[in-house]
């Protein structure tokens, strides 16, 4: 058993399929293909059951993933147990982010940060979730912070929640009462963002997931756009919670719990390469954006009364 193989088998198992599997490794379909028969010779079983266009864990696949998901945590420790035994030039760091996180979350990090280690040249670059993956991947950053990335070649740490909440500002009629149901929503005057993005797509499938259309009734590109819109009366808006923390916590905003549908979760990742051990700059920016995210973060002001059923 090769640790390539391992990290195959994950990404067949990440991916659902061996090209894919081979994209992502940038490998070619015929070498995914030879790891994973090498793996299985190995252990004298097969991993993926084949049936029509469906590939799925055999129940050995099944057993061997947790195993194999460790094997890959414990080799990216050896890496850095010895990594930290050889002279290291401290200087440079380099991180990649999701842009709502280089604006909302990452500039306090930095501070912090920077406070610790002056002598550290950070060198901060955005980009999508996807974005961000590949310049871990390619080595143009040592650490990235996005959402929900997986990959075989790096090691995810779920930091703490960022769900999409619905904010209205305190004095619009329809922020009055902060517990409503999804039919009342949909009626709302409502400010959409970046469409076509994660959010823009999540935002709609709850609506449509209910049979439901919703009253956009202005589009922007960004987050902060949206967010300054909301804060004139123009409409409602579903918002990353890191990006309306200080609004909600000031009282500028009021967020909205809608009582029958699922709520819009995201996580807040942050990656490493499992190849290329972190240095002890990034190690220190690591434990410094850790305890960041341990900070409680406000999901709604208090609540405003109930309005009377004979007042509707």
């Amino acid at each position: 058993m090769e640790i390539d193989q391992v990290e195959t088998f994950l990404a067949v198992v990440t991916y659902g399929g061996f090209h894919r599997a081979a994209e992502a490794l940038r490998v070619s379909q015929p070498a995914v293909s030879a790891r994973i028969r090498a793996l299985e010779d190995s252990l004298g079983v097969k991993l993926f059951t084949r049936s029509h266009a469906n590939l799925t864990l055999s129940a050995a696949g099944k057993a061997l993933r947790p195993h194999a998901e460790q094997l890959l945590r414990n080799v990216a420790l050896a890496r850095q147990a010895v990594h930290e035994l050889q002279p290291s030039a401290r200087g440079a760091l380099n991180i990649a982010a999701a842009l709502s996180i280089c604006t909302y979350f990452l500039p306090d990090v930095m501070k912090d940060y920077q406070m610790a280690n002056p002598k550290v040249m950070v060198s901060l670059r955005s980009g999508t979730s996807l974005q961000v993956l590949k310049m871990v991947l390619d080595g143009e950053a040592d650490i990235g912070v996005a959402r929900s990335l997986n990959h075989p070649e790096v090691e995810t740490m779920t930091l703490r929640d960022d769900p999409l909440i619905l904010v209205g500002h305190p004095a619009h009629a329809a922020s009055r009462d902060r517990r409503v149901r999804l039919e009342e929503v949909e009626a709302w005057p409502l400010i959409f963002y970046d469409r076509g993005s994660s959010d823009w797509t999540l935002t709609q499938g709850m609506f449509r997931r209910a049979g439901l259309l919703p009253n956009v009734v202005l589009e922007v590109e960004t987050i902060e756009a949206a967010k300054r819109m909301v804060e004139r009366k123009l409409g409602l808006s579903f918002l990353p919670q890191i990006a309306v923390a200080q609004e909600l916590r000031q009282g500028n905003l009021a967020a909205i719990e809608i009582t029958n549908a699922e709520p819009l979760q995201r996580n807040l990742d942050v990656i490493h390469p499992r190849h290329r051990p972190l240095s002890s700059d990034a190690q220190a920016f690591l434990q410094i954006l850790r305890a960041a995210a341990a900070t409680p973060v406000p999901h709604s002001t208090a609540p405003a009364k109930r309005r009377s059923s004979h007042s509707r």
